[in-house]
């Protein structure tokens, strides 16, 4: 890191007259491997680097932003002139804390990274020689540091890997594409999101036609997370605040089936994270216990306009942003059941795996167009269906749960399994 940087702009800020001040930085590395119709395209490194300083000047916050090297006179003298727009405010910083936090992650070569892209291509067309693969593999290093007037000294470094794929299959007029991908610390398994793949086109072999009533859907763990990014919303303490959330009077009643137990672990997976954009520990926090509505997340000033402390939630949207409450990651206990168990169990609906659009934020209400989707009868995959719409709501959907899968995965910051709901409208037109 830049530290001379952050140094400077703490102690040019007080000497200008600043009460408080604090530096957040952010720097990446980025080595993207490139892959367009079943070919090595091309390798990239992309670096960046951004610092942020928010200070308070006769108690007014002023908060700017610079990529790459600034002086630090004019950094500060801006974020002063900027303060001036603002109201007064009262000064929420985390005290003296200088906490060693250890890398997370491996770095892996871009030639590594060649060999697993041109492995999963293989995979894939040594069955199917048809489809046409493009993809991307990525490792990602980024750096966070945030210091303040208060003693903070907060820092980690944190690597990613990631790939996603997507298999274009043309048959006629027909078109069709499957896409999956892995984000991991270490290894990407190749093998893994080959087989995903496969499975899908496997099952698209036929089109068939969907129902037009009320059916059950299996949401695979890939589609899963449209429903949970509107519990999330639920769950945000700032919507609590207002008012906007359907759940804030609802603390310690049952607000989704009992089957459900949902939490955020600042150790789990490749979305740990030991800080918050506040330099608050992140910290161990169930949201819904078998169903019971038991924490909201905050930052610092939503928990205390809320009478809680902080969560560990206060996250920056962007560099010019102020913490809002945010999550790191957000998992979903597993139940039991492979996919192919959960299908078998469903015996008669629909399975959702790629959707056109999602849900309506806060209100829970749906309308999806299925990108990619199957008919399921008798407990098994007859095929897969085209020009389907499903809707209903979500908080509905997820009292009205069937079964919840042990196949969990990683679906951005989101660690969920497959599941089964009922009740939701089906409307499709006849594609066998």
């Amino acid at each position: 890191m830049t530290n001379d940087l952050m140094e400077q702009l703490l102690e040019v800020a007080i000497k200008s007259g600043a009460t408080e001040a604090e530096v957040y930085q952010s720097r990446s590395l980025s080595k993207p491997v490139f892959f367009e119709a079943n070919r090595l395209k091309q390798l990239e490194s992309n670096q960046s680097e951004g610092t942020a300083l928010r200070l308070w000047y006769e108690g007014r916050p002023g908060l700017t932003v610079a990529n790459g090297p600034v002086e630090a006179q004019t950094m500060v003298e801006r974020a002063i002139a900027l303060s001036k727009l603002n109201q007064p405010e009262i000064v929420e910083l985390t005290g003296n804390s200088q906490v060693v936090y250890p890398d997370l992650g491996e770095n892996i070569s871009s030639e590594t990274l060649v060999e697993w892209g041109k492995h999963t291509i293989a995979l894939i067309r040594d069955v199917y020689p048809d489809v046409i693969c493009n993809g991307d593999w990525e490792c990602d290093v980024e750096t966070t540091r945030l210091v303040n007037t208060q003693g903070l000294d907060a820092h980690y470094t944190d690597t990613t890997l990631s790939c996603y794929i997507s298999a274009e299959w043309v048959r006629g007029d027909d078109f069709l594409s499957v896409a999956d991908g892995q984000t991991e610390r270490g290894k990407l398994n190749p093998e893994t999101v080959a087989q995903q793949i496969l499975q899908r086109l496997n099952w698209a072999q036929t089109n068939v036609a969907a129902p037009n009533n009320r059916i059950p859907v299996l949401f695979t763990s890939k589609a899963a997370d449209m429903l949970w990014g509107t519990v999330q919303a639920a769950l945000n303490g700032k919507l609590v605040l207002e008012g906007a959330s359907p759940w804030a009077e609802r603390m310690g009643k049952q607000v989704v089936s009992p089957l459900l137990t949902v939490y955020q672990d600042p150790l789990a997976g490749p979305y740990s994270c030991p800080f918050d954009d506040e330099g608050t520990p992140t910290d161990n926090l169930t949201f819904i216990q078998d169903g019971i509505l038991q924490n909201f997340y905050c930052d610092r000033t939503t928990g205390n306009r809320l009478g809680i402390k902080t969560t560990g939630n206060g996250f920056r949207p962007s560099l010019s942003s102020y913490p809002t409450p945010g999550l790191f990651n957000f998992l979903i206990q597993p139940g039991n059941g492979s996919l192919p168990e959960l299908i078998e169990e469903m015996h008669n609906g629909l399975i959702v795996d790629q959707m056109l659009g999602g849900g309506n934020g806060i209100s829970g209400d749906f309308s999806i167009n299925i990108d990619l989707g199957y008919r399921v009868e008798n407990g098994q995959v007859t095929g897969r269906i085209k020009d389907t719409m499903v809707s209903g709501n979500i908080y509905t959907a997820l009292k009205q749960l069937i079964k919840l899968g042990g196949d969990t995965d990683w679906n951005g910051s989101c660690y969920t399994s497959s599941l089964i709901v009922d009740g939701l409208s089906s409307t499709g037109k006849n594609n066998s």
